[in-house]
């Protein structure tokens, strides 16, 4: 009974850590365009990270583009 509970524990980890890459990715990315990004309020305010990630979304540069648009489903922001 307790294996299944540490599958789930060691999946969620692992989720939580390949977010935080790709917002650090996110954070260094935007600040090439001189845009500060605080990654604690993105981790805690949907509505700053859905802003970021659409200014991120406009950028000319296709890595911030494309990093940004998996950080919104890995997230699951829906663009509203």
């Amino acid at each position: 009974m307790l294996r299944p509970n540490l599958m789930n524990a060691a999946t969620t980890v692992e989720s939580d850590s390949l977010a935080l890459v790709e917002i650090i990715e996110l954070k260094w990315l935007l600040a090439g365009e001189g845009f500060r990004l605080h990654v604690e309020r993105l981790q805690t305010d949907r509505d700053y990270a859905r802003q970021v990630l659409h200014r991120a979304e406009l950028s000319a540069n296709p890595a911030l583009r494309e990093t940004a648009a998996r950080l919104r489903a890995r997230l699951a922001l829906a663009d509203s």
